[in-house]
C-alpha cells in the first residue's frame, strides 16, 4: 500500500515536496537531495511526520 508523504528540508525545515513510498518495503523515513527554492541550493529532505 503506498501512502503520501511530505519532504522538508533540513537546513531551513520549509516543505517543498511531496512523494508517495510504499511502507511494506521502507518502513523508514526517506532522504533524498532535492533543489531548496528557499535555500536557493540542493539540500537534504526528510520524510515528516
Amino acid at each position: 500500500m503506498r501512502t503520501n508523504v511530505v519532504l522538508a528540508c533540513e537546513i531551513c525545515r520549509s516543505r517543498n515536496y511531496s512523494t508517495q513510498k510504499n511502507k511494506q518495503n521502507t518502513s523508514e523515513r526517506i532522504e533524498m537531495k532535492k533543489f531548496c527554492k528557499a535555500c536557493q541550493e540542493h539540500t537534504l529532505h526528510r520524510e515528516t511526520k
